[in-house]
C-alpha cells in the first residue's frame, strides 16, 4: 500500500515536500516513482528512485528543482520540490514497481497510491 501526502496550496517560488509511505513489503528490489497529472493532461513522469542502489531518474522539466530521496527506516520516499511554478499544479502520485531498472512510463508501475494535490498560485 502506498500513501502519498504533503500537497497543498502554495505560491510561485515556494517549496513543498511530498511523502510516499509504503507498507506491506520490503522495498529492496523495488523502484518508487512519482508522477503527476493535471486536468485534461496525460500522466507525466516526475522522478524515480531505485531502492537498493539509491539510483535516481528525473523528468526533463523537473531536473534541478525536484529531488527524490528515501528514508530506509520509515520505508518512505520523498519528493522535495523547490521553486514551484504554476505549471507544476497537478495531482501527484507515487507508484511502485518490482525491479532495479528505473522507468518513466506509468504502465510499468503496477501499484499506485491515491495521490496528493499540489496547487501553485501565480
Amino acid at each position: 500500500q502506498l500513501q502519498a501526502c504533503g500537497g497543498g496550496l502554495v505560491q510561485t517560488g515556494d517549496s513543498l515536500r511530498l511523502s510516499c509511505a509504503v507498507s506491506g513489503r520490503s522495498l529492496t528490489d523495488y523502484a518508487i516513482g512519482w508522477f503527476r497529472q493535471a486536468p485534461g493532461s496525460e500522466r507525466e513522469f516526475v522522478a524515480a528512485l531505485g531502492w537498493k542502489h539509491v539510483s535516481k531518474l528525473y523528468g526533463d522539466s523537473m531536473r534541478g528543482r525536484f529531488t527524490i530521496s528515501r528514508d530506509d527506516a520509515k520505508n518512505t520516499v520523498y519528493l522535495q520540490m523547490n521553486n514551484l511554478k504554476p505549471e507544476d499544479t497537478a495531482r501527484y502520485y507515487c507508484a511502485a514497481r518490482e525491479g532495479l531498472v528505473l522507468q518513466g512510463v506509468p504502465e510499468k508501475y503496477p501499484w499506485w497510491g491515491q495521490g496528493t494535490q499540489v496547487t501553485v498560485s501565480s
